[in-house]
């Protein structure tokens, strides 16, 4: 809950002005999602896990190499989310006897899209940028990112079936949203 409150205060003070709406990611591990959930629900939370930890990864290493201080609260926000989120994925797939972990073939996914992924080439030059090439590369991939999230959000709330699982791709889908604007701000400025 502590990290949920920080996600909270970070994310109001990362625009400089209050949303008009709530954090649309403010989730906890005890929300269950019980009721009927079919290979889209399962399939969309396994691709998002992969997704979140990709993600979790490139935010950590802004907190770290960043110097602007408005991105470093971004990536913190970001880390408290995604960090939360992913454990609640996590929960629901365990509670519905499903693999937390999804299937990287590329065949296993060329139904819906492929498997949205940045790749270890991508990752690798970001970890080497240093100062505000750092900020432009992480800022330019990172908004890439969840413009994939969005994407994945999307499918689950046309096709799953779980209640709380399309709830979750609704919000994710806000969120992720909000964040590609933050950034594209943060990139013209």
């Amino acid at each position: 809950m502590k990290r949920l409150a920080l996600a909270t205060v970070l994310l109001l003070t990362a625009c400089g002005t209050a949303p008009t709406t709530p954090p649309a990611t403010t989730v906890s591990a005890a929300v269950k999602a019980p009721g009927n959930h079919n290979d889209t629900d399962t399939m969309y939370l396994q691709m998002m896990i992969a997704h979140h930890e990709q993600g979790l990864e490139m935010v950590r290493l802004a907190e770290d190499k960043a110097t602007r201080a408005d991105l470093k609260t971004l990536a913190a926000a970001v880390d408290a989310t995604q960090s939360d989120e992913d454990t609640l994925m996590k929960t629901w797939l365990t509670d519905w006897q499903q693999p937390t972990t999804v299937d990287h073939a590329p065949s296993a996914h060329a139904d819906h899209g492929g498997l949205p992924a940045t790749g270890p080439e991508e990752i690798a030059a970001l970890k080497k940028a240093t100062g505000k090439d750092f900020e432009t590369a992480f800022l330019n991939l990172f908004v890439a990112h969840q413009h994939n999230a969005v994407e994945m959000a999307t499918l689950e709330t046309t096709d799953g079936t779980n209640e709380e699982a399309k709830a979750l791709a609704t919000r994710i889908r806000q969120s992720r949203t909000d964040q590609i604007q933050q950034m594209l701000t943060m990139l013209n400025s």
